[in-house]
């Protein structure tokens, strides 16, 4: 737990989501949510159920349009023509009359008292007023004028967006400040809803209340989302307008030619809400709404429309609002757990899509309002601080592996690494592998013979220029004791020629070796003569030790083997001892001569041995005549005619005096002429020290 309370990723997770909560609560910003809401409101008109998403039927809608002016032949509607239409609706039985036209100045041509006249005539107007705010302070209403606003009743139809850079209408707010203070003091759709049902409309807490059997949650701003319904297609390739579809023109009104055309049309209007008003764009009483631009008087319908369905879009509670984002933050605390960048995005994306999927899905059919962009951009905030602390975790690692290993591996192998880093976990893995181990024959005497600032500059002159051909050769450097040299091919990277490698490598160090020996003497150094030993086997590698500090390294016998070869050099007199598995693997890639059949100390297995010589068919001139004696004797020796190897040894030893293998055998024939082996003896020389 200590960790996680570390990890900086994970309190930004958790920071980013409280802080999305409080800013949702808050509606800090609302743009981008009320294009979620946009975009969720399409989908459920045309996925909800048809009882939601079908238009009410008891909101008609007398409009005024482009047509209706070209007729009419004069913009706008004169207060004699609005009379006869009001009348007219009340005779075929509108049960209320909402006129959406702000009639706060006298008429200028003599039409208020026939105007008046209609309004006492229906008794069932609703007009509209607007409710005046200064810096979010509510100040008055501006009714229409007292003529007017003594014989009908209003309310304010002012409605706004949320969000300050785009104006798109998606809420009605209702402001119980004004219900306080004035008798009239709600929207317009309210206050038709309640002429409609003929009860009183109230606020208790955030829920709008009308009557005793119609009931409306709201949220935390008292606002009612406005559920706007599904509109048929126009047939050209968009949708029709509300009012084409519930609405009719002013014209079939104004210019019916008697009443019994007038009652023919009455059915349209019988007990219903009819509202009057403008759908001309001269009129510019046009809004963005999740599903397009809608008039003024449409949204006032569909407002009406949503609250005598009972306003079936509800912001979801706060406590299943928190619920459900913590859900989806735990989804992507998950990411903080692989390491993996595919898995982990893969989750990402799940946790993406479910919670997206999940909160269109209730506001589709449930009618269920979660906050969605607030949600997201806190997961999508978070997500990114989680891939940058991978990142920089991941550089940090690359960094060290580059440090750590960038003396002792190939810049190939490191570059492997540092796409891998998990090869450098804790822990190791069997692989088959060449180990080499090499040392300086005789170290102990020749060090005495230099000063300690000389031996260490020629011992780092000596492991360097080895350590270069091991890295060049894509070895792994596993460590340094003393003047030794313990190297492997095989790991972390796997290598399928690694005993080729390593061969190819060893016979480079032999052969610069030379060269340099010719460079030290002219620095009157003394001459250094390096023994190596190579083995190819099963061993264990990897990361050993704590945690706190680790090595990679290799473990196992076949190392055990390698290490042995090394020392057995000192038997033979020999440079370069490699075991039979190793040469089973490079036998067309190099030259050599077999050694013996030997038991190493530590070991009841035997082992054939090589000299490696050189890459293949490279040996030539004396050094070949040298070998064929050699090789000569040795069959000899297996047969035990030992006075013939003896012959053919010294033949050897002839064309170089001071060849070892040949010197070796020589004098192990010479003693097996006088105390032959065994008749058993298997032809296994058993080596009495680790050398």
């Amino acid at each position: 737990m200590s960790k996680l309370l570390k990890r900086y990723d994970v309190l930004a997770l958790v920071l980013f989501f409280l802080l999305s909560v409080f800013l949702e609560y808050q509606e800090a910003f609302s743009l981008l949510e009320d294009e979620t809401l946009s975009y969720r409101q399409i989908l459920r008109t045309y996925l909800a159920d048809d009882a939601v998403t079908t238009p009410s039927k008891d909101v008609v809608i007398v409009y005024t349009d482009e047509e209706f002016y070209s007729e009419y032949g004069k913009f706008p509607l004169t207060r004699v023509d609005l009379s006869t239409i009001v009348v007219d609706l009340k005779k075929m039985g509108a049960k209320v009359i909402a006129v959406d036209l702000l009639l706060d100045f006298k008429s200028a041509y003599g039409e208020d008292p026939s105007l008046e006249d209609a309004f006492k005539e229906a008794g069932n107007v609703l007009l509209v007023s607007q409710a005046v705010f200064e810096e979010e302070e509510y100040v008055q209403l501006n009714r229409a004028i007292d003529r007017f606003a003594a014989i009908t009743t209003s309310g304010y139809s002012n409605i706004s967006s949320n969000s300050t850079i785009r104006e798109i209408m998606v809420r009605l707010r209702i402001y119980p400040e004004i219900a306080e203070q004035e008798e009239d003091g709600w929207p317009v759709a309210v206050q038709a809803v309640a002429a409609f049902l003929e009860q009183q409309a109230a606020i208790e807490g955030n829920q709008l209340l009308i009557g005793e059997n119609l009931r409306v949650n709201l949220d935390q701003f008292n606002d009612m989302y406005i559920d706007y319904p599904q509109l048929p297609p126009d047939g050209l390739g968009g949708t029709q307008k509300l009012h084409d579809v519930i609405g009719i023109s002013a014209l079939d009104l104004i210019f019916a030619e008697d009443e019994e055309e007038l009652e023919e049309l009455s059915f349209l209007f019988d007990g219903k809400i009819v509202l009057i008003g403008e759908v001309a764009e001269v009129a510019h009483d046009e809004f963005e709404t999740p599903v397009g631009n809608v008039f003024g008087v449409e949204i006032i319908a569909n407002s009406i429309a949503t609250i005598l369905k009972g306003a079936p879009l509800q912001p979801a509670s706060l406590l299943p609002e928190i619920l459900l984002t913590a859900v989806f933050m735990l989804g992507l605390f998950g990411t903080t757990l692989l390491q993996n960048p595919l898995p982990r995005t893969l989750l990402a994306s799940i946790v993406f899509l479910v919670y997206t999927v999940y909160v269109g899905v209730v506001y589709i059919y449930q009618g269920t309002i979660y906050s969605m962009s607030y949600v997201l951009i806190a997961g999508f905030l978070s997500e990114l601080v989680i891939y940058l602390r991978f990142y920089l975790e991941e550089r940090g690692q690359k960094i060290l592996i580059r440090a750590a290993f960038g003396q002792y591996l190939s810049p190939k192998i490191v570059s492997d690494l540092v796409k891998n880093p998990d090869k450098l976990s804790l822990g190791g893995q069997e692989r088959e592998m060449t180990a080499y181990f090499s040392d300086i024959a005789g170290f102990s005497t020749f060090s005495e013979t230099l000063n300690p600032t000389q031996l260490v500059l020629l011992l780092n002159d000596y492991l360097t220029e080895m350590c270069n051909i091991i890295i060049g050769s894509e070895g792994t450097v596993d460590k340094f004791e003393g003047d030794a040299i313990v190297a492997f091919w095989g790991a972390p990277t796997v290598q399928t020629d690694h005993a080729r490698l390593a061969c190819y490598a060893s016979i480079e160090m032999n052969q610069l070796l030379a060269e340099l020996r010719v460079k030290w003497a002219a620095q009157s150094h003394p001459a250094i003569h390096v023994r190596m030993g190579l083995n190819t086997g099963v061993m264990l590698v990897g990361n050993m030790g704590s945690a706190q500090r680790m090595n990679y390294t290799m473990m196992g016998d076949s190392v055990n083997l390698a290490a042995r070869l090394e020392g057995a050099n000192k038997v033979y007199k020999s440079d370069l001892m490699i075991s039979q598995s190793t040469y089973d693997q490079v036998a067309d890639d190099v030259d050599v001569r077999e050694l013996d059949t030997i038991r190493v100390v530590g070991k009841s297995e035997a082992v054939t041995v090589y000299q490696l010589l050189d890459k293949k068919d490279r040996i030539t001139g004396s050094m070949a005549d040298l070998i064929d004696f050699y090789n000569q004797g040795l069959d000899l020796y297996k047969q035990r005619e030992y006075a013939g190897a003896i012959e053919k040894f010294k033949q050897g030893i002839a064309i170089h005096d001071d060849d070892g293998p040949c010197l070796t055998l020589l004098v192990r024939c010479q003693q097996y002429l006088t105390s032959p082996p065994s008749n058993d003896w298997d032809g296994v020389f058993t080596l009495a020290e680790k050398g």
